[in-house]
């Protein structure tokens, strides 16, 4: 089927560059589709409530971010991890008793973290950043049942991960290609989040910032949040990643991201890393730089990938069954920026829906709203 078929049109242009550095283990098949409500269990000796004992545990996830549209079939490895037998347990069954204190100290502590806020949606605004200590692992699983929305109030990027912070634990010799920890978030809103000013590794990631382990996103929803609005290279305003074990990709599933804004890559961004991005939404996402990778004279760079913002060397780029729709660059690519420095890359493009994502300055021919330079053109079908 012709790309015409599949994308909205758009202008045509010349060309722009980018930068790069590299990097997932997975994580043990999940017996618990991202959709699916935890079967009943006793819960373990040894579960930590912080707060009081819940009476009852949390109830099916009432969420559903995403395509619902979309039919890509989602890989074992990538479905949402089972968290009927928590490690802990944030709140005691009140919306006050669940906090940010409470928050940073679960994910510091680490294993597999629920929520009992009460019966009805609530929002925890955080007052400093929820950091994953390195030697916690191996795996943190935040799961909100559908109702949590962590909101960084528009001043704090909400949660951090990164195996060469030497804050956070050292606990290899080589800490850009190790497996663990593997970090997992579903069931979740991250809203308002914000790194602005934060330069820990070239900034960006105004949700999460994530650095070496392996990562995945299923069934959350990422709805305003920012990063710094100007630098050639720095993006992410929900997402940044930066290196995963062994190159594996970073799993997105399920999950919608909405009215981000960041120098490059209003939704995700990343160096050297790839991605599976599966039934999942972009929307009114924004890349508000100017000047592009590398910046053009006099000015402060960035400008690229309204939704998407890939670069680096040797990584992998698919979508499958998911919308991007009504993204902008100031730049290059409204919906996907994809730069393979040393022209390895690949991107496939499955049973999606591109349309109308404007690339104010340049894309290449015949992709409206992507910018490409890969191996080879794109695999685009259905």
């Amino acid at each position: 089927m012709g790309l015409a078929a599949a994308l909205a049109a758009g202008c045509g242009g010349p060309a722009a560059p980018g930068a790069g550095s590299a990097g997932g283990a997975s994580d043990p098949p999940a017996s618990v589709p991202a959709s699916a409500p935890p079967s009943p269990a006793t819960e373990p000796r040894g579960t930590a409530h912080l707060g009081a004992a819940p009476t009852t545990r949390p109830p099916a996830p009432i969420l559903r971010a995403g395509n619902p549209a979309g039919k890509a079939a989602v890989p074992a490895e990538a479905r949402a991890v089972d968290t009927s037998r928590p490690t802990r347990v944030i709140g005691n069954g009140t919306p006050a008793s669940c906090t940010s204190k409470a928050v940073v100290a679960a994910v510091a502590a680490g294993g597999i973290i629920t929520f009992d806020c009460g019966p009805d949606p609530v929002t925890i605004t955080m007052t400093q950043t929820a950091k994953v200590k390195n030697a916690n692992g191996p795996r943190i699983v935040l799961d909100g049942g559908g109702k949590v929305t962590l909101s960084g109030g528009g001043r704090h990027r909400i949660l951090y991960m990164n195996t060469c912070d030497r804050a956070q634990g050292w606990t290899t010799s080589h800490c850009n290609d190790q497996a663990e920890p593997q970090l997992t978030v579903q069931n979740l809103t991250f809203a308002n989040g914000n790194s602005t000013g934060d330069d820990t590794d070239g900034g960006g990631g105004g949700a999460i910032f994530v650095r070496g382990g392996r990562f995945k996103v299923v069934n959350s929803r990422f709805v305003g949040n920012r990063c710094d609005r100007t630098g050639p290279d720095l993006g992410g305003a929900a997402i940044r990643v930066l290196d995963q074990y062994q190159d594996k990709p970073v799993y997105i599933v399920d999950s919608t991201f909405e009215k981000g804004s960041c120098s490059n890559g209003g939704a995700l961004s990343s160096i050297g890393v790839s991605w599976v991005v599966l039934n999942s939404v972009f929307r009114d996402n924004d890349a508000v730089g100017r000047g592009a990778n590398p910046a053009r004279s006099g000015t402060p760079g960035g400008g690229s990938g309204g939704a998407i913002y890939c670069d680096g060397n040797t990584f992998t780029l698919r979508i499958a069954g998911s919308i991007i729709e009504d993204n902008h660059a100031n730049e290059g690519g409204g919906a996907i920026f994809f730069v393979s420095n040393d022209r390895t890359g690949t991107m496939r493009i499955e049973s999606s829906t591109l349309r109308r994502n404007p690339s104010d300055g340049f894309e290449t021919q015949g992709l409206p709203g992507i910018f490409f330079l890969g191996a080879s053109r794109p695999t685009i079908t259905r």
